[in-house]
């Protein structure tokens, strides 16, 4: 038995110190450190292995000996989720999903589960198995190759997982677990990241793919030490507005495939619904045309977004014009004023400019500046913009319509949802030939505000 050893530690960032001290150094918060026991034993993980095993040597190979086959990655069976991954679950791999309460991650889980045909152990450490029955009842009356476990104890998970052997493992949460081998509470930052170690051997000598559930601060990080997001190999998150029936699934971090796809949701009472044609939730159905509306083409990862823009000006009934915007940076908001009014003479100083990109998201893709553009002109001409017309351009400080990249995907977007014309900078070089839609070049704003207000 090895000496107890005291070591305290900071509860935000997880620095390591000597003795008890009021600001942490590296994080510069106040009152976050503090003592653990720490207790480490000779031990395996998570089974005994052979003496053989134990005896064996890993040689360092030539990087051209290393075998090159691609992984077969496991199929989820939602779409959404295979596009964030990269395409599919990748053997072996440790993937942490952090939400805020109640948005639907333990939802997500169980019903992947529940459609998967491998052999899913999922481990409860927040719900009883009959919470976790009732809920699955009303997501899908299927489910034959799921085992629920409702366990926070490392070393009793890694028995039942001797004797079922699982093709996939979820944990829900991990800071719900804790082993023997640390004497602290769980939750506490030595634990998630032993627990999580843990769980890293296991899946790396298994191939068994790891999911876990992290709960996140009320800054929007993943609770615990900020190297539980090193330690894994993929990092998602899932956001969305509880007032808000979508959901947004995000990828912060991939080792095997992009970071910029994004997959999103509907919450529905049977559970999460794949929302396969995003455009058509992010663009209000209106009955009349209404001023100060413009529809933008984004791109987010290899997927094109037809998203609609929301401007309201109006004249500043205090001295300073108030400046509002949400899903929109701030910041560019003010610059695109300052290009209006320094380079095509629009009175913009003195009026109240409100912002808004629908659905509830939040996009910092600039090939949707012209389209910001568009909606505060209207709104200001009180004029509407054509229903059929949409925007895909970057506004420079001098004016300019600026060219944005894969132009052609996102004329072919807009074209299959059914736009007539869409304005794009005459700097891009278009390779589409025989379009349905209208392609408008233009070179300066007052080009877009001549075409649409004349």
């Amino acid at each position: 038995m090895s000496k107890i050893k005291t070591a305290f530690f900071c509860q935000n960032c997880g620095t390591q110190y000597a003795k008890w001290q009021g600001q942490c150094n590296a994080c510069k918060e106040w009152n976050t450190i503090v003592e653990e026991l720490i207790q480490k034993e000779e031990k395996q993980s998570w089974k005994t292995t052979t003496s053989n095993e134990s005896k064996r040597v890993v040689k360092p190979l030539k990087i051209n000996e290393i075998d090159s086959a691609q992984e077969i990655r496991m199929d989820s069976y939602d779409n959404e989720l295979n596009r964030v991954l990269g395409g599919g679950i990748v053997p072996g791999s440790l993937i942490l999903l952090g939400g805020e309460p109640g948005i639907g991650k333990s939802t997500l889980l169980l019903q992947i589960s529940l459609k998967l045909p491998y052999k899913t152990l999922y481990v409860s450490g927040e719900e009883s198995q009959k919470q976790i029955k009732m809920r699955a009842e009303r997501i899908t009356p299927n489910g034959d190759n799921c085992y629920i476990l409702t366990e926070t104890k490392t070393q009793n998970i890694f028995r039942q997982i001797t004797e079922i052997e699982p093709d996939i493992l979820i944990i829900d949460s991990i800071q719900t677990l804790h082993t023997d081998y640390i004497e602290s509470s769980p939750g506490s930052i030595s634990q998630i990241r032993e627990c999580t170690a843990e769980l890293i051997k296991f899946a790396k000598e298994t191939n068994v793919p790891v999911i876990l559930i992290g709960h996140i601060t009320k800054d929007g990080t993943i609770a615990g030490p900020k190297i539980l997001e090193h330690m894994v190999d993929t990092v998602l998150q899932f956001e969305g507005d509880r007032n808000h029936v979508y959901r947004i699934l995000r990828s912060l971090k991939n080792r095997f495939g992009s970071t910029a796809e994004l997959g999103i949701y509907e919450m529905q009472g049977s559970g999460l619904r794949e929302v396969s044609n995003p455009s058509e939730i992010l663009i209000s159905h209106k009955g009349e045309e209404l001023s100060g509306t413009a529809i933008a083409c984004t791109l987010e990862g290899m997927r094109p977004l037809m998203i609609e823009i929301q401007a309201l000006v109006s004249t500043a009934v205090y001295g300073t014009p108030q400046r509002s915007t949400t899903g929109y940076n701030a910041k560019r908001l003010n610059m695109i004023l300052a290009v209006l009014e320094k380079r095509a003479g629009f009175r913009l100083g003195t009026k109240d400019v409100f912002l808004n990109i629908t659905g509830g998201i939040t996009v910092d893709d600039p090939a949707i500046d012209l389209a910001v553009v568009a909606a505060i002109l209207s709104s200001n001409e009180d004029i509407p913009i054509g229903e059929g017309y949409c925007f895909a351009g970057e506004v420079g400080l001098s004016g300019e319509i600026r060219p944005v990249n894969r132009v052609d995907q996102r004329i072919q977007e807009a074209e299959k949802l059914g736009f007539t014309t869409i304005f794009v900078s005459k700097f891009n070089k278009i390779s589409l030939k025989n379009t349905g839609i209208k392609v408008r070049l233009v070179s300066k704003i007052e080009d877009v505000a001549s075409e649409l207000f004349g």
